[in-house]
């Protein structure tokens, strides 16, 4: 009699770091995230987020209404009601934040500069992403971007809540 044989038919487990590369459209979709922030910060970088005097002098940061620099009504919500709307101030805000002018963006709408800080990290992200052929530091991107956009959407309703309210109840116009 002889024992059986000791041998196995297994495979060699994969190494840890051979983690699978991104599809074809995965890598399409950062390409296409990247440019369009890219995009979207250079139409920031092109509009005046200042009130200037005759001269072109920087008299004060302007709150809202940048977006009227490019040929866009003003807001329909705040027009109607007197009130400002959720995204009042948000333009105005990515304009100051891609000038380096936090205080004032932060003033203009508290959440559209969350956003453009999110927005920012998001271009390098993609595009380090793209390279490694993985996405760097994201365990589950449908988890991540549930959690960012609910916490965006809470900061942005909460600050509006807050502006709103003060305006309606005791007519104090405050921005953030």
């Amino acid at each position: 009699m002889s024992s059986p044989s000791v041998t196995t038919t297994l495979e060699p487990p994969e190494p840890l770091d051979a983690l699978p590369y991104l599809s074809f459209m995965v890598r399409g979709g950062l390409v296409c995230v990247a440019g369009f922030l890219i995009l979207i910060f250079s139409i920031a970088l092109y509009l005046d987020p200042y009130v200037r005097d005759g001269s072109g002098k920087v008299l004060a940061a302007k709150r809202q209404e940048t977006h009227r620099g490019l040929g866009l009504p003003p807001c329909t919500f705040y027009s109607q009601t007197g009130l400002p709307c959720p995204s009042c101030g948000m333009t105005t805000s990515f304009a100051l934040l891609v000038r380096g002018d936090v205080w004032h963006s932060v003033q203009a709408n508290f959440a559209g500069t969350l956003l453009g800080a999110m927005c920012l990290f998001v271009i390098p992200w993609s595009l380090a992403s793209l390279w490694k052929q993985r996405l760097l530091f994201v365990r589950s991107f449908e988890v991540l971007m549930t959690t960012a956009v609910s916490t965006f959407l809470a900061v942005m309703m909460i600050r509006w809540g807050i502006v709103a309210g003060l305006k309606y109840f005791f007519g104090i116009e405050v921005t953030m």
